[in-house]
């Protein structure tokens, strides 16, 4: 009914929706600007260029002629997503975590879309423990340091 290349990328599309929700769950949980809808889309996005950069070489061989082209545009557009994120206010520094969260989503999101499963999902999952254990980590060396400068 279906040919196996469109299930596989089907497949993808689903797989890096679960990990953007998978991440985006600790950002929404914190009630951070950017969620599980934000991540679930940047996740889905940088796979779906990731995959068309690389079936459109593959097929056409003389549109795109380097598809780490479109995985380079990728990683920028991202950049300008999570700077528009950033911002000071009283001295603190405020969405450095969240951008550099969405950065490294997005590149789960690429490594599922050229089809390195395992090391998507491993990644997903050390970017959720860092995001989740390291937050209580941080918070121990701040009630120790009196010189704590967030920025």
């Amino acid at each position: 009914m279906f040919d196996p290349e469109i299930l596989r990328m089907f497949f993808q599309m689903a797989l890096a929706a679960g990990l953007g929700l998978f991440i985006g769950f600790e950002r929404e949980y914190k009630g951070k600007a950017a969620g599980m809808r934000t991540y679930a889309l940047v996740c889905m996005g940088a796979a779906l260029f990731t995959i068309l950069s690389v079936e459109a070489f593959q097929q056409f061989g003389t549109g795109i002629q380097d598809p780490a082209r479109v995985a380079a545009q990728v990683v920028v557009g991202i950049g300008f997503i999570g700077a528009g994120l950033i911002f000071v206010q009283r001295g603190s520094v405020h969405g450095l975590t969240t951008a550099a969260g969405l950065w490294a989503v997005a590149a789960v999101g690429m490594t599922v879309g050229v089809q390195m499963y395992s090391l998507a999902i491993f990644s997903a999952v050390l970017v959720l423990l860092v995001l989740w254990a390291l937050r209580k980590v941080e918070g121990k060396i701040r009630k120790h340091d009196d010189d704590y400068d967030p920025i």
